[in-house]
């Protein structure tokens, strides 16, 4: 039913007034919507991405049975030393996720990076410190779903679209509400935290203006602004109840001692910040090493065993030694060596496609050197290749022309308090589909036939 779809949207496309009008009306939406990255267009795509609803009901299915397992992961890692050890989390971030966040969840907001293909869905790695898209999104949808061409497609297919805003408000409140232990006696206000100049500000911008609708005060803040007195976070007159922290930990720990007043009004208990320092635990991409390790299989029901089973791919730490594939002892180090046309090595704690090496992509020199990189890093991981997800877009020129184009379709659902509530869906030229590595998005509408 997709291809039907995605060729009947194509069609509609061949008429040359429906596709300029269509085009015009993105690229002004585009901008007035802040939907820029980095200076450039965050969706150069005429067409959205669509998925069957009985596929996305799948994917809904997996996603929160998975993500109950990674839940159990947490528990279990909040008292266990040697599980954090396994995970990679260094000295100071052990101090960090030790502070009581005020409530249970470990990433109330999330994002699971995947890949649906026709026989498989499949897990790449998870977002579970701080998500980012999910304003964007939001903002997309509303400039896709008034494309003239889109209108005319919606003539024959039902289209669901999501709005994650509200979700993560939502998600923003209940969090304070549990921290709290008590409905706040007015709206809490809400400080968005981050470094300057992110390529990311536009999409505070979106929350910001959106938060205020609301009823809720907010304001955008970086650490130097920040000051801690007596037991209130402020920026200027600017009282804080949230912070939410688009602030990576890694970006925060080199200038912590400098600017120490959200780590004080945090320990303090002054603040409820979402997603929380507790959330490193299963930010760590060796998460899923945890997952795939017959080592700690009695932490899942039967369940959760076989979801993972199914759409968490193989991954271990780089490390000399012994370990399993599927059931098969092997030594890690001569396995990684022998079989780089199904393996991927990455770095445990980074974002933005860096330091990836994609072993069917480089020669076997270029293979043993990534390998002796990863040993000496002493903090990567191995992981299985999945089979990847690809598509023809209807991609638009620098020029403002519209040619065809095969991407990388990387689905990406967001989850908020466990439940998938929104998604998109990142497009790539090549095997990285990352934003921050130019690669750009598109929302997700769900459809069926009419």
């Amino acid at each position: 039913m997709i291809s039907d779809a995605v060729a009947h949207y194509h069609e509609l496309l061949n008429d040359r007034d429906l596709a300029s009008e269509s085009l015009a009306l993105l690229d002004a939406g585009l901008e007035k919507a802040k939907l820029i990255f980095g200076g450039r267009r965050l969706s150069p795509y005429l067409r959205p991405h669509f998925v069957d609803e009985d596929d996305f009901a799948q994917v809904v299915r997996v996603c929160e049975t998975v993500w109950s397992a990674i839940e159990k992961v947490k528990d279990a890692a909040v008292s266990d030393e040697s599980l954090l050890t396994e995970l990679g989390l260094t000295e100071i971030e052990r101090e960090l996720v030790k502070i009581d966040p005020g409530y249970r969840a470990v990433s109330p907001t999330a994002r699971l990076d995947s890949f649906l293909t026709d026989e498989v869905y499949s897990f790449v790695e998870l977002n579970g410190e701080s998500p980012a898209g999910i304003a964007y999104a939001d903002a997309a949808y509303e400039i896709f779903a008034r494309l003239p061409v889109m209108k005319r497609f919606a003539e024959s297919y039902n289209v669901r679209r999501f709005e994650g805003r509200p979700l993560m408000l939502k998600v923003l409140v209940d969090c304070y509400e549990e921290y709290l232990g008590r409905k706040p006696d007015r709206p809490p206000q809400i400080a968005i935290v981050d470094l300057k100049d992110r390529p990311t500000q536009k999409e505070f911008e979106l929350f910001r203006e959106y938060f205020e609708a609301q009823g809720h005060p907010s304001i955008i803040a970086s650490p130097d602004e920040l000051e801690f007195s007596d037991h209130k976070l402020r920026v200027g007159d600017f009282e804080i109840d949230i912070v939410y922290k688009r602030l990576l930990v890694n970006e925060y720990l080199p200038i912590m001692k400098e600017q120490p007043a959200l780590l004080d009004a945090y320990r303090a208990g002054a603040i409820c910040m979402v997603n929380s320092f507790r959330s490193k635990i299963i930010h760590k991409k060796t998460l899923f090493a945890v997952l795939t390790d017959e080592r700690y299989r009695s932490l899942f029901t039967s369940d959760e065993q076989q979801m993972i089973a199914g759409h968490v791919p193989w991954t271990r730490r780089v490390r000399a030694g012994r370990t399993d594939y599927f059931g098969e002892p092997i030594d890690l180090i001569e396995f990684i060596g022998e079989h780089r046309d199904r393996l991927v090595l990455k770095p445990n704690d980074d974002y933005g496609g860096h330091g990836i090496y994609i072993g069917w992509n480089i020669d076997e020199i270029g293979w043993d050197e990534a390998l002796r990189n990863a040993l000496a890093n002493g903090d990567y991981l191995v992981q299985e290749r999945v089979p990847t997800a690809r598509e023809s877009f209807p991609a638009i020129t620098e020029d403002g022309r519209v040619q065809f184009a095969e991407q990388l379709v990387d689905l990406d659902p967001l989850l908020f308090n466990g439940k998938v509530g929104s998604a998109f869906t990142r497009l790539s030229s090549n095997e990285l589909a990352n934003v921050t590595a130019g690669g750009g998005m598109v929302p997700t509408f769900v459809i069926s036939k009419k």
